[in-house]
């Protein structure tokens, strides 16, 4: 079992920052592959970046490459997505997710655990 906490949401103007964290503890952080994915209203729960359990590798859906990195920290056992030049279409709950194999991580049924989401708001 992987518990995991995002943090770090708010309101923003547009062009402005936010880093998002997703604190996690339970099972062994280090092993699982981590991914960002993100809500808005009346919409589906979109893949927006994940990162391989070693770091090594990173994938972005197109709409945020440029601008989001993910990051994380096995050590503090945190995952981060820095979010730069935000744009109202990024407004949305953002989640935090996990998963047990570190594959096709752009897909949503591969993560097998999920944070409560943290809010974003970007006014234009």
């Amino acid at each position: 079992q992987v518990q995991l906490v995002e943090s770090g949401g708010g309101l923003v103007q547009a062009g402005g920052s936010l880093r998002l964290s997703c604190a996690a503890s339970g099972r062994t952080f280090s092993g699982y592959g981590m991914g960002w994915f993100r809500q808005a209203p009346g919409k589906e729960r979109d893949f927006v970046a994940a990162i391989s359990w070693s770091g090594g590798r990173t994938y972005y859906a197109d709409s945020v490459k440029g601008r989001f990195t993910i990051s994380r920290d096995n050590a503090k056992n945190t995952a981060f997505l820095q979010m730069n030049s935000l744009q109202a279409e990024d407004t949305a709950v953002y989640y935090c997710a996990s998963a047990y194999f570190n594959r096709n991580l752009d897909s949503l049924r591969e993560y097998s655990y999920w944070g409560q989401g943290t809010r974003v708001t970007v006014s234009s």
